[in-house]
């Protein structure tokens, strides 16, 4: 029986610019100045590692306790965002195919409650649907254990799961655990770069892979 494994930010709901202003609003506030296209390239990452590459990048000092600060800003201007909550364009159909297929899916999102609450609501993913949270995963993508921890929880062998994601980390990580990667450039990424970070397939958003599951072999 094969299974979805979905990133959520940029892959399924439309908040990773909404989270790159986050970021440089957070990071304006404390007097480090960082350009938009450097968090973006980022986003999809925890928020340790974004700040830690940031700091490596900038060459600038982020102790522990600033993250920590920094990242608990972000996602009160996160929150603030009026796309926190909006789904991508044929998300929910795409997820309601699955559910008429009988096919099981799951999400592995870097992000936590509750700050992804809102895009799990808009989707219409409840407590039957698993949701593996980066705070619960001692190794945050581009390592592979938030989806090997999904994986377990769908009880499916890692040859059989599709993970669908929007930017290299997700499939970077898809490649380590030795799963089918799809690439969606929803989340700004372009084609090549998804391809060349491991993606078997590549669609534009939710409604194009959507129109394309025959293609996969799981839609008469």
């Amino acid at each position: 029986m094969p299974a979805f494994i979905f990133d959520l930010d940029g892959t399924l709901i439309d908040t990773s610019y909404a989270h790159v202003m986050a970021w440089q609003q957070s990071l304006d506030e404390v007097d480090i100045p960082v350009d938009g296209w450097r968090i973006h390239r980022r986003i999809g990452m925890s928020g340790g590692l974004l700040l830690h590459a940031l700091s490596d990048e900038l060459s600038c000092k982020i102790s522990p306790d600033l993250a920590r600060r920094l990242q608990e800003r972000h996602g009160e201007i996160f929150r603030e965002s009026p796309c926190v909550g909006r789904p991508l364009r044929g998300a929910i159909k795409l997820l309601r195919k699955l559910r008429e297929l009988e096919i099981p899916y799951g999400i592995a999102t870097s992000g936590t409650r509750p700050g992804i609450k809102p895009s799990l609501d808009a989707l219409q993913i409840d407590d039957s649907v698993i949701v593996v949270e980066g705070k619960s995963i001692k190794h945050p993508k581009p390592e592979p254990d938030e989806l090997e921890r999904c994986r377990q929880r769908l009880n499916v062998p890692a040859e059989e799961c599709f993970v669908v994601g929007d930017a290299i980390w997700d499939l970077l990580a898809a490649s380590r655990a030795k799963m089918f990667s799809i690439g969606l450039l929803s989340g700004g990424y372009p084609a090549r770069e998804l391809f060349d970070a491991g993606a078997h397939r590549v669609f534009c958003d939710p409604t194009e892979l959507h129109d394309s599951l025959y293609q996969l072999g799981l839609c008469p």
